[in-house]
């Protein structure tokens, strides 16, 4: 079964639009049939037997007197009509008013009830309807203006209706414009938001709701970047107040003699240095990279460079994006490295999609199952049991490479690759 929602467009501005459209085209249809059928039909009715009562009167005088001409000239006087007891010409007059035309027929049915015999009504270029009928001996004819008999100017009100119509679609219209492009702004300023992008000519405008929503949008930023930058802040200060007591440990390990444990705690200590320089390095990019336009398709290209020319890269030369590129040199940096850490078949493939890029990396490694996926994004996860044992690395990599693209509006998600291995899908949208 059809429901209404199906039917209706789906934009908010088209549907305030046919809520203002569909009652005036309504309103405005009804009037004109009620105007048309019902009133207007009544006025010429009446117009029509005034006409027929006079026509009754000159009747009676052509079969009394049709040859008293002071009292005909007393009687066109009072009736304001011109007549002729016995006309000549009966072809005079010009053609037929049409009976099928619904005032026409009007007219014609009442003259003939009330004089009792056929009417022929017949129209003039000159606007003059002309009545003819028998009476007495011969044929009477009487000539009058057809705005007596007939509302000639009716379209005018239809005119009126259908201007101030217009004109008040056209006030909602402006409105509606007014309106929705308050709540596109708003929609706007979210979505760069969710971008890692500033938009800073947004003011809160429209109506009050609209307003409301702005303002919350805009608490909503300035909190989540105080989070963030408070985060970035505490997150390069433990990492830089860590190094100092991580050189001394390394130093005096270094001083010692030789073993198979000193060799576990010094690789342990190489692994926290290597975390630690991470931390660095992404605290640093987020606080000093900022959004601009770049060519997503070089930089999968520069950041493949660094691995030698086993890692193919397949895609067009060039593709316009919108990013921080410190930030996704280093999320791909990461996707690249964790693909040739377990696999010697690496492809990256470069799309550009109508409303978003991609960059895939394709492996021949051991992959990851789909019910363990979501748990490889975890910070310091470790999966040995589908990966290569006895590898280095912090566990950070595909967590910062996801952060990096939900910060662009992104994301970033694992599955099947066509070489067999595992696919890391980075999406940006444009």
């Amino acid at each position: 079964m059809p429901r209404l929602r199906d039917i209706t467009p789906r934009g908010l501005y088209a549907r305030s639009l046919l809520m203002v459209v569909a009652p005036v085209v309504l309103i405005l249809a009804l009037m004109t049939w009620y105007y048309y059928d019902s009133h207007l039909a009544e006025v010429n009715r009446k117009l029509a037997q005034a006409i027929a009562r006079d026509a009754a009167q000159i009747q009676s005088f052509c079969d009394a007197h049709p040859d008293t001409l002071m009292t005909q000239q007393q009687l066109e006087r009072d009736l304001d009509m011109t007549f002729t007891c016995n006309h000549v010409d009966p072809a005079e007059g010009g053609p037929r008013l049409v009976h099928s035309f619904a005032y026409g027929k009007t007219l014609t049915e009442e003259l003939s009830i009330r004089l009792g015999v056929p009417v022929d009504v017949r129209v003039d270029p000159d606007t003059m309807l002309h009545f003819r009928f028998a009476s007495g001996s011969g044929t009477a004819e009487i000539l009058i203006e057809r705005k007596r008999a007939l509302v000639v100017n009716s379209h005018f009100f239809i005119v009126w209706v259908i201007a101030s119509s217009l004109l008040m679609l056209g006030l909602a219209v402006a409105f509606l414009n007014q309106q929705v492009r308050s709540i596109l702004r708003l929609s706007e300023a979210a979505r760069a938001f969710g971008r890692g992008r500033d938009s800073p000519g947004f003011r809160p405008s429209g109506a009050t709701e609209v307003r409301d929503a702005a303002r919350a949008l805009l608490d909503m930023k300035s909190r989540l970047t105080a989070f963030a930058d408070q985060r970035t802040a505490m997150l390069a200060g433990v990492s830089h107040d860590l190094r100092t007591p991580l050189t001394r440990l390394k130093l005096s390990l270094a001083m010692m003699e030789q073993s198979d444990e000193l060799a576990a705690a010094q690789s342990d200590l190489d692994d926290m240095a290597m975390m630690l320089d991470e931390y660095l390095t992404f605290a640093r990019g987020e606080e000093g990279d900022e959004p601009i336009p770049l060519d997503l398709a070089q930089l999968v290209r520069e950041a493949a460079a660094g691995f030698g020319a086993h890692v193919a890269v397949v895609g067009p030369a060039s593709i316009s994006a919108t990013g921080r590129p410190l930030a996704l040199k280093r999320a791909i940096n990461n996707l690249i490295s964790n693909a040739v850490k377990y696999a010697t078949d690496v492809r990256v493939t470069v799309l550009d999609g109508p409303h978003a890029a991609e960059v895939h990396v394709d492996d021949n490694g051991p992959g990851i199952p789909p019910e363990r996926r979501e748990e490889a994004f975890r910070p310091f996860s470790r999966l040995d049991e589908a990966r290569t044992q006895n590898t280095s690395g912090t566990g950070l990599g595909l967590t910062l490479a996801r952060d990096t693209a939900r910060a662009h509006g992104g994301d970033l998600r694992l599955s099947d690759s066509v070489l067999g291995g595992l696919r890391a899908s980075l999406r940006l949208p444009h």
